[in-house]
């Protein structure tokens, strides 16, 4: 809105006052200010003990040397501080973090389900997909689903998954015999380890 040639801008009412708040941290790590104790046993920025100080000296020595002052050992008596750039220490162990989890090797778990009467051509197909989930490094759980009369002949679900066994014993291990639980009988196997890694 243009009014006696100023630029006039509405307020809006329910917006709030901006206000400082201090960076909350994931962990409850304290910093600075923020160390309660009366007196620390203080470890400088090289890792050397400096011996026990007052908590107002500490911070002195870590702000004069550019550094801040971190509690790392709380329920120590007294507690021990280090000098340390507080951010870069933080920056390091979310990189550590990251790294170790690309490290983790997530193993996959898919599951196939047959019925004990399976068709020649259904069963190739499962069968295929299996072969697929397999060299692809996942686990395969294999379960035969039985229904109504069908549970009085569990030999042939366990005929379809030594079969099965059979046909995938070059490239699959079995790492749960065929068991039975409630209308259900399961398999787990899985890939071959290769003999380089």
């Amino acid at each position: 809105m243009f009014i006696a040639g100023r630029f006039f801008y509405g307020t809006n009412r329910r917006a709030k006052p901006w206000r400082c708040r201090p960076i909350s941290k994931a962990d409850d790590t304290r910093v600075n200010d923020e160390i309660t104790a009366k007196a620390v046993r203080l470890i400088g920025y090289d890792g050397g003990q400096l011996g026990i100080f007052d908590v107002r000296d500490a911070l002195r020595i870590a702000e004069d040397q550019g550094f801040d002052l971190v509690e790392i050992a709380p329920q120590a008596d007294p507690p021990v501080c280090r000098v340390m750039d507080f951010k870069k220490f933080k920056y390091d162990q979310e990189i550590k973090a990251k790294q170790a989890k690309k490290k983790q090797h997530k193993v996959e778990v898919k599951e196939m389900k047959f019925r004990p009467k399976i068709d020649v051509g259904d069963y190739n197909t499962k069968k295929n997909h299996i072969l697929r989930f397999l060299n692809s490094g996942a686990k395969v759980k294999v379960t035969i689903m039985f229904r109504g009369r069908e549970m009085a002949h569990p030999e042939q679900g366990i005929q379809v998954l030594e079969k099965l066994a059979e046909d995938l014993k070059d490239v699959a291990q079995i790492d749960s015999q065929p068991k039975l639980e409630g209308r259900n009988m399961h398999m787990m196997i899985s890939p071959l380890r290769s003999d380089n890694k």
